[in-house]
This record gives structure tokens, sequence and C-alpha cells, in this order.
């Protein structure tokens, strides 16, 4: 069997700089359960949705978690940053392996537009291979909502998919119910990560690859442990959701082309929803 511990930490945070506490908590967890070995954060855990706390990266910051991964030797997903390029700024979540190294960084591709002004759209999907172990796809908040980018992760090999989040808002209910949705439509794990304290209203999940509910998180600090099996997710993968639907076999052999690929280059009902912009208080 191919086991992995991971840890997903639903934070207590404050609105800006919880780096300190990110390296602390991630210790304490590290301590009581050593057989961790892979964390994951909320998104914008380090220093919140403030724009002004964008940074380079690589960064100062950056380097004091790659080095916490490198001394408690493990994989570690610090949740997303604001991150400063050519110009623009991107919400990136990095993976550090356990030497400590920077193995790829994710730019959210869905941006929360319009709320998430300012912030430009990454245009690849994140998928890294945890050696010996399996494929794990990244995506960031907003992105489950286009079932396209869980999609192409899993097209990949993504067998477990982490997904960092920050959500204060009345639609979290039905955020948990894309989550179960996602994990079952691809037949694979879903760890989902959300802040609590200043930054989100927490209920993170854990779901299998059958669209079991492993753990909902309360919506206060808690560490949320799960030893996914990569040999379940192959396994159902083969033979189907409780020996019934193959919905990946389905996808492939049904050899269908929708009407939303290549929107860029045509006209569709979708063009006359109007801009992307804040609605308006109502006369």
């Amino acid at each position: 069997m191919t086991h992995f511990a991971i840890a997903g930490l639903q934070l207590e945070l404050a609105s800006n700089d919880n780096l300190d506490l990110v390296i602390k908590k991630t210790r304490t967890t590290l301590t009581r359960f050593p057989w961790v070995q892979m964390v994951v954060v909320s998104e914008l855990a380090i220093f919140g949705a403030a724009l002004s706390a964008a940074e380079s990266l690589p960064s100062r910051a950056e380097n004091r978690l790659c080095a916490l991964a490198n001394e408690l030797g493990i994989w570690l997903v610090p949740g997303s940053l604001y991150e400063k390029a050519d110009g623009k700024i991107y919400n990136t979540a990095p993976v550090i392996n356990p030497a400590g190294k920077v193995v790829t960084r994710y730019r959210k591709m869905y941006p929360f537009y319009p709320y998430e002004k300012g912030i430009e759209a990454g245009q690849e999907i994140c998928v890294f291979d945890v050696p010996e172990v399996g494929r794990f796809g990244l995506s960031i908040c907003y992105d489950m909502w286009f079932p396209e980018n869980s999609r192409a992760m899993v097209s990949e090999g993504a067998e477990v998919i982490l997904h960092p989040t920050l959500t204060n808002t009345p639609d979290r209910d039905v955020e948990l119910s894309i989550v179960r949705a996602t994990a079952v439509q691809n037949q694979s794990y879903i760890i989902d990560v959300n802040g609590a304290g200043d930054q989100g209203w927490g209920q993170s999940q854990l779901v299998g690859p059958e669209g079991d509910i492993f753990h909902t998180a309360s919506s206060t600090e808690e560490i949320m442990l799960i030893e996914v099996n990569l040999d379940r997710v192959r396994r159902t993968r083969e033979r189907g959701i409780m020996g019934l639907g193959q919905p990946l076999k389905s996808f492939r052999d049904g050899g269908h082309v929708y009407p939303q690929e290549g929107l860029q280059n045509h006209a569709t009902y979708l063009d006359s929803l109007g801009p992307l912009t804040l609605p308006k208080r109502a006369p």
C-alpha cells in the first residue's frame, strides 16, 4: 500500500503577518505527530490579502519556510502569498520538498474577480510528484469552482488535489459541496484547508476518491490529519466508485468536444452575460 500522511492546518490567523505563527504551529504539529509527511496551510495565510504585502520570490519569508521544511524533513505547502513579478501581482503557492527546495510555484488561475482586484491570473495548472508516492495537484480557492481546472490536473495524473482556500463569506457551504463533487468526479483525494480567525470561517474538509468525507473541521483552529492511500485511488479508477461508475474512463472514451473549448475565438451565449463587475445596489 502507498500511504502518505498529510496535516492540514486550519489556523486562527490575524489579517496579516502570520509567518512566525505558521512556523510555530508547523513545528508543534510535527512534535505531536512526527509521522506527518506533508503540511498544508490555507490561502494567503502568511501575509493576508493586502496587496502591499506582495513580494518577489524567492523572498525572506519563503526562505524561512524552506529552512523549516528542511529542518522537519517534510513537504510544505504554506498556503499562498501575493507575488510581485514583471510589474504584476499573482496569488502564488510554493511547494517545498523535505530538502528545503521549492519544486514548483503555482499561480492561482482564477482570482476571485471582481473582488480580488489587482491580481493577475496564472496560466498553468500545477502537478508535481512526491517520489515513490504519487502525483499531486494544487489549486487555490476559487479555482475549484471551475471543473475544467481539476480535470486538467487529473488528466496529467494527479491523485491528490491540495486546495488552500480563504473564505469568510456565506458561500462556504456551497464550496463544500464543490469539494466533495470534485473528489468523486475525479476519483481523487481533496485536501481543502481554509483559514480561521480574522481570515476565514474554517470548515476545512478532507474527502476521499469515492466522495467519502473523512473530516469536516469546526470554525476554530484545528489540525486535520489524514493518511491518504494512493493504491485506493488507483483501484477506484480501475474498478469504479463502489464498483460502479468509472467517470475518468468514460470521459476519456466519450470523444466529445464541448462548446466552451476555444471560447477566445468564438462568440457564445456567455458573451451576452455582460462584464465581470461588482454588483450594484438594487433600486
